[in-house]
């Protein structure tokens, strides 16, 4: 790999004795990695399903290397969510961020959706996870991941992080901001950022990198936690930024970070460089001074009788959660939502489906479920599920979207498992299945 002049030479003066160490990875691939969704599947069945070992990274207790060779396009359990593919490193952000079950996280700069999800995982379903993502197009992209992954205690937002946590201010528990940079942890797997860096570009990453952390204090709660991460090796973008905010915020003082891999960076961060196992991150934890009790949340929302009736129709016993509706679409809200007006909201909450116009004269509208209902829970809390195993051929035909073959007791709509993973539904009838694997998802070829 053909390095830039100037980020070599910049290399060899911050590692010394260690650059040959380093720059001898490039000579090999990146480093893949997977990370097990426990809100859909456990260790077994995932070790199960894959036709490698699984072999923990030491980033993350979910997380695991994954061969080069692996597609996981192609593997059932990754269409159900049942795993997310991350970068071994990139799940260390989140281990030192240490979301507890109950609590209220921002995510600042959220898409793909890789730490997200991660922190949804920690959660459990309970408290709640705030998504974000200023660009819209990446936004929907994140929106698609925590649908896949079945997390329902979020909300997905496309929102200027200044907008955002100006409205949201002390609102957080734990705020983590996965900043953009240069990205100099992603030259082994994204020439594009090999072409696109420069010293101008660290520059400007710097610069934007402190307006960032400025609206990102505003959400913190007083003795909550500023989590700051980059995927870079610059120190202008991470020990800088950080001494600078410190200097700048006296209530804010840094924190053990508490990760084991990598090595120290500062006092209490940490950096990962290539040779420790992950192609490239660091992190640094700020708490604010004080303790103050969260504030309340004040969102009103009205239940929906047709949302209601339609989580009657698919589910055994009612999910927790306020079951409301917006225009013609049906949702399933998490508890404890502040105001959503302004915020550039994607989703809050579970889509459940939508009510379809029937055009009788006084007929009630139709309810039609949605992917995402199906997406968000458990083949045992649903009324009806059509249980596959992953060798199973009509796993590869529903996932391409044809028709398949069910028992004659099934009637109306009903998931579609694999493994004990729900993976999507259908109406059956007839001992014939409708599918309803949305297209722009299904496996091709």
């Amino acid at each position: 790999m053909s390095l830039p002049i100037l980020f070599f030479e910049r290399m060899q003066q911050q590692l010394g004795g260690q650059a040959a160490a380093f720059f001898s990875c490039y000579d090999r691939p990146a480093l893949r990695g997977l990370r097990l969704n426990p809100l859909k599947c456990s260790k077994e069945i995932l070790a199960a399903a894959l036709p490698f070992p699984l072999e923990p990274a030491p980033f993350s207790p979910f997380s695991y290397y994954a061969p080069e060779s692996f597609r996981p396009g192609r593997e059932p359990l990754h269409h159900a969510g049942a795993f997310y593919m991350q970068e071994p490193s990139a799940a260390a952000a989140v281990t030192a961020l240490r979301p507890q079950p109950g609590e209220r996280i921002l995510d600042l700069c959220a898409a793909p959706g890789g730490k997200s999800t991660q922190i949804a995982g920690l959660l459990a379903g309970k408290g709640l996870l705030w998504s974000n993502e200023l660009v819209r197009s990446r936004a929907k992209i994140l929106l698609s991941n925590m649908e896949r992954l079945g997390v329902r205690n979020a909300v997905v937002s496309s929102c200027a992080p200044e907008v955002l946590c100006t409205a949201l201010a002390g609102f957080f528990d734990r705020v983590l901001v996965d900043a953009p940079c240069s990205g100099e942890g992603m030259f082994r797997r994204d020439e594009t950022a090999v072409q696109e860096w420069s010293p101008e570009h660290v520059d400007a990453c710097a610069v934007r990198q402190q307006a960032i952390l400025e609206s990102a204090r505003q959400a913190v709660r007083p003795g909550g936690v500023l989590t700051y991460s980059t995927c870079t090796f610059s120190p202008q973008e991470n020990e800088g930024v950080v001494t600078e905010f410190l200097k700048r915020h006296a209530d804010f003082t840094l924190a053990d970070c508490g990760l084991q891999g990598g090595r120290p960076a500062l006092e209490k961060a940490r950096r990962i460089y290539p040779m420790d196992g992950g192609e490239g991150h660091f992190v640094a934890v700020m708490r604010r001074d004080g303790d103050a009790p969260r504030l309340p949340a004040a969102g009103r929302f009205s239940e929906s009788l047709a949302a209601k009736e339609l989580l009657g129709q698919l589910f055994a016993a009612l999910p927790e959660g306020i079951p409301t509706q917006f225009g013609d679409k049906l949702y399933l809200l998490p508890q404890g939502l502040p105001p959503l007006q302004g915020l550039g909201v994607l989703r809050a909450g579970v889509l459940l489906g939508e009510e379809k116009p029937v055009h009788r004269k006084g007929a009630l509208p139709r309810l039609e479920p949605a992917h995402a209902a199906f997406l968000a829970a458990e083949p045992r809390q649903l009324l009806q599920c059509v249980a596959l195993e992953r060798e199973d051929a009509r796993v590869q035909a529903f996932l391409h979207g044809e028709e398949i073959e069910v028992p004659q007791e099934y009637r109306g709509y009903c998931g579609v498992s694999v493994s004990g993973v729900t993976v999507g539904f259908g109406k059956a009838g007839g001992g014939r299945f409708k599918n309803h694997y949305p297209k722009g998802l299904r496996m091709l070829g």
